[in-house]
């Protein structure tokens, strides 16, 4: 069971990652919301899938939860703009992974990104209603 769980979430990986690399490099219809706010969907995704790679028997619900947790706080780090943070923000993998313009409006896209990565996670395990 271990090994099939780490193979999915890697499989997973393999699908995810590059999904959420072309969305901000789209250009064509709807290019906006792809680039600013498909990623951040497909972030949250990326993280639930790593955490799960890792943790492969933890609760697929605080998976979620840590994740959805820890992005909204390098959501609000942003805000903050201290020397060091801006030499990370300032190469394309830094900039990707921490942000560099604070927007609520990432936050509901976070809560899909969480949810869809819960319930891809969730249904092969036979975890409880909040596993």
């Amino acid at each position: 069971m271990l090994s099939t769980l780490r193979l999915r979430s890697f499989i997973l990986l393999l699908i995810v990652t590059p999904l959420g690399f072309t969305s901000k490099f789209y250009t064509g219809p709807g290019a906006w919301w792809l680039n600013n706010y498909a990623g951040g969907i497909l972030y949250e995704m990326f993280w639930c899938f790593v955490v799960t790679l890792v943790f492969p028997y933890a609760s697929a619900f605080w998976i979620a939860c840590l994740v959805l947790g820890i992005t909204c706080f390098l959501e609000c780090l942003q805000l903050w703009n201290p020397l060091f943070l801006e030499s990370i923000r300032s190469t394309f993998i830094g900039n990707t992974l921490i942000g560099s313009t604070f927007a609520w409006w990432d936050f509901p896209h976070y809560i899909i990104g969480c949810f869809a990565g819960w319930s891809i996670i969730k249904p092969k395990r036979g975890e409880n209603k909040y596993g």
